[in-house]
């Protein structure tokens, strides 16, 4: 069956056809290399810019010299290696919690079938729709004083990882990978002798690296972006992420010199996704099919 498109092959064929579809392309494609770049661009610029030409209006579109000192003294003013080692070490500690426990749980759902397992998803994803925001004050009363231990989890590396462990979405992504691996690998893993958990381990992980690996990254980002949370749980300014501490250090700076930082700040996930953008398109498409 062909398949069906806006613009037909024998329209495509025709000149008027032909420049039609290429200005549309041209105009989409360069709409939205401006609105997803332009920011980013202009970012970086005004971070290059003198203190006079930041404050210039109407401002200018290119810097008129590159005073590239302006990254370095931001980076020195508000020692932000102190506070990417912090970010850094918070994201990869909710990385590892997060694929412990969230593929335990994907994986108890999609293959060991628990009962109400449906029940216990579906209510899973019903939290995705509760505003983030809402849960700020409950979750802060409880690690406020965390209940069982009785402990404040103030100023801890837990206060961060301790909430990023359960995520809906990402058990959400691994379970339907888990469901499109075929029944009779899992089954000839069983008949040699393999557990459940031998067959995670050695038969279903080295399968699932494209997921993995795409979790792997919306769990980084979401503590790497993250501002509001970091900000109630975590006020002493040597354990402050970057968004954090960039914002507790603003004052007093120059307006050059923070974009500058801002700029620097954002610049680890751009790296991360150009980097491994193809992991993540195959990850996300991976399982949506089965076979």
């Amino acid at each position: 069956m062909a398949e069906r498109t806006l613009i037909s092959p024998a329209q495509l064929g025709r000149t008027r056809g032909k420049v039609l579809y290429w200005t549309v392309l041209v105009l989409v494609v360069v709409g939205f290399t401006l609105v997803f770049l332009g920011p980013l661009y202009w970012m970086v610029a005004n971070g290059l810019k003198s203190t006079e030409e930041f404050a210039e209006v109407p401002p200018t579109l290119v810097p008129g010299s590159l005073h590239t000192a302006n990254y370095t003294s931001a980076w020195k003013v508000m020692d932000l290696a102190k506070l990417l080692l912090n970010t850094v070490y918070y994201a990869f500690g909710a990385l590892a919690f997060q694929l412990v426990l969230d593929v335990a749980a994907a994986y108890s759902l999609s293959r060991l079938r628990p009962i109400f397992g449906k029940a216990v998803l579906g209510m899973m994803l019903a939290t995705l729709m509760i505003p983030a925001t809402v849960l700020v004050v409950p979750q802060y009363l409880t690690v406020l004083d965390m209940p069982l231990i009785q402990r404040n989890l103030l100023n801890t590396p837990w206060v961060i990882w301790l909430p990023s462990v359960t995520n809906a979405f990402n058990i959400f992504l691994l379970k339907r990978f888990f469901d499109s691996i075929p029944q009779e690998i899992l089954d000839a893993a069983s008949i040699d002798g393999a557990s459940a958990l031998r067959t995670l381990r050695s038969v279903v992980l080295p399968m699932s690296r494209p997921i993995l690996g795409v979790v792997s990254i919306f769990a980084i980002v979401g503590v790497w972006k993250d501002f509001l949370w970091p900000m109630l749980t975590l006020p002493d300014p040597a354990l402050q992420t970057l968004n954090v501490g960039i914002y507790s250090l603003s004052t007093g700076v120059p307006e050059n010199h923070l974009i500058a930082a801002l700029a620097m700040a954002s610049a680890p996930t751009l790296i991360v996704f150009l980097i491994f953008q193809r992991n993540i398109m195959s990850g996300l498409t991976a399982g949506s099919l089965k076979g």
